[in-house]
Parts: C-alpha cells; sequence; structure tokens
C-alpha cells in the first residue's frame, strides 16, 4: 500500500498538485466527491456533510448521533480506499487516520498571506477584504475539524513528512519533489509492512461498524484498535450490560479472539437523536 495524503492551507494549490501528481505517479486522487459517494453507498442514515465536511461541528451537532456516524463512515471510506493501494488524499484528516502506517507520505502544503490572498480574489472575483475573510474561516474551520475529531493540531509540522511552500516552488517543482520523495520512501518491505498496519485498521473499523451498526449497540464514541487478534474497545456506555455486549461483539469477528474493553460507563450519558 502506497498512499500519499496531503493537508493544506486554502490557496495553496492542494487540487492542482494532488492532480498532477495522478499523472505523474499513476495514483488514484481520492478526492472530496469519491468520499462521500462511498459514504452514500454504505446506506446509513442521511449524513448532511457540509455540517462536518473539514469545519468544527457546531455545539448541537457535536453531540449528535450524526457526529459518530459521520466519524466511523469517513474512517471506512478511507480504509476502503487505501484498501486498492496507490492513491492520493486531500485533507479530511487522512494523515490521522493513517497514523503509523509506514507506507504513507503526509504532506503539507502553505503559502505566503500575499499570495493567498490574491489566488483567493482571483478565483473568487472579490476584494482583498473578503478573501482575507474567506481564508481566515477556512483556516479557523480546518483546525477546529482537526481538534475536535482528531485531537491533533492541523499545522504542526509533526504531523507530516514534508511542508512545502507553494508561493516559492513552482507547481513542477512541488509535483516532483513529493513524487521523488514517494519513489524513495515505498519500498517492498514497507508495502509489506503498511499491508499489515492497514489491515489491523480496517479490522478494528469494521469492529466498530458491527457493533454500532449491525448489532445496534448504542456505545457513544466508540472507537477500536486491533494488535494481532486482540482488540481493544474505546468509548461511553450507559450500562456494564452493555459494555459486556459491544465486547462479545467484537469477538464475532475473526480472526479476534480476546477482547479489552476501555469502555467508559456513564449511566446518565445520552446524545441527541
Amino acid at each position: 500500500m502506497s498512499v500519499i495524503t496531503i493537508s493544506r492551507e486554502l490557496a495553496s494549490l492542494g487540487d492542482e498538485i494532488a492532480k498532477e501528481l495522478e499523472k505523474r505517479l499513476h495514483y488514484r486522487f481520492v478526492d472530496r466527491h469519491s468520499i462521500e459517494e462511498r459514504i452514500k453507498s454504505y446506506g446509513i442514515s442521511k449524513i448532511n456533510f457540509d455540517k462536518y465536511d473539514e469545519r468544527k461541528p457546531s455545539f448541537f451537532a457535536s453531540i449528535s448521533q450524526e457526529r459518530d456516524d459521520y466519524l466511523h463512515c469517513l474512517k471506512r471510506a478511507l480504509l476502503d480506499e487505501a484498501q486498492g493501494g496507490k492513491c492520493i488524499f486531500i485533507g479530511r484528516g487522512v494523515f490521522a487516520v493513517f497514523k503509523g502506517v509506514t507506507g504513507v507520505l503526509p504532506v503539507f502544503l502553505v503559502s505566503s498571506m500575499n499570495v493567498r490572498i490574491e489566488r483567493v480574489r482571483s478565483y473568487f472575483r472579490c476584494d482583498e477584504k473578503r478573501a482575507k475573510q474567506i481564508i481566515s474561516q477556512s483556516d479557523n474551520d480546518r483546525a477546529g475539524f482537526h481538534r475536535y475529531f482528531f485531537e491533533t493540531e492541523w499545522k504542526d509540522p509533526e504531523n507530516y513528512s514534508i511542508t512545502i511552500n507553494t508561493s516559492r516552488l513552482n507547481l513542477h517543482y512541488c509535483v516532483e519533489t513529493i513524487a521523488n520523495l514517494a519513489d524513495t520512501l515505498f519500498d517492498e518491505q514497507t508495502e509489506r509492512d503498511s499491508s499489515k498496519k492497514l489491515a489491523e485498521l480496517s479490522l478494528a473499523q469494521s469492529i466498530v461498524n458491527h457493533i454500532r451498526y449491525v448489532r445496534k449497540i448504542g456505545v457513544h464514541f466508540l472507537e477500536a484498535s486491533v494488535m494481532g487478534t486482540t482488540a481493544t474497545l474505546f468509548g461511553v456506555a450507559n450500562s456494564a450490560p452493555m459494555v459486556d455486549a459491544a465486547a462479545a461483539a467484537a469477538q464475532e469477528i475473526q480472526p479476534i479472539e480476546k477482547v479489552v474493553t476501555e469502555i467508559q460507563i456513564a449511566q446518565e450519558y445520552s446524545i441527541m437523536p
């Protein structure tokens, strides 16, 4: 599995670079439309993507069932897309979803404020004041999205293998730099290691989906991790029997043999439908 993830400031040529990398490396470019179409194919209750996509949800949206559904479906969609290998993702916290997978090259694109303003003015045909407002809103939304859903700082350079300033380097050089780095990093051993890790991540998400949408056990903020044949569950439940039911459901998924529960019990806890 070879994956390039692109995180970007608004007007830092994210889409342009992703599309050129698609042609240069013959990878699949998985854009927002592709992710949304895959999520819709899961048949889970209708999700308002605009309420959550790369933005921090409002208070009421953050405590609704739809919030959990969006996050679970987003992770599942990203993992399903990655199973095909050799793909490029842009935005949506994908670097956080694939954290720890060796066959992933996380890239962050930035640009100077002056250049961003000029690009936004040209694209939206607006004045400088409005361009600054658009940029500020985008930055705030993306930072809030990453903090809320993934508990990470979007602009933290430690999240990325490389940060590129697209106001200093032209499009061709940016593409070649990323492509050459990918060619260097993605060898056969990396492919084997990343495939194993991806399989564990996919299995963990399958456990979450089985508990929530097949067995319909209402553990809130449910997450799972898998190491070998052991699964660990995290979240908030209303009762001990609910925790036991979730653990039993997890053991129905092959090849899980042992389930550890770190689910917290809060009897008065509930979220909006």
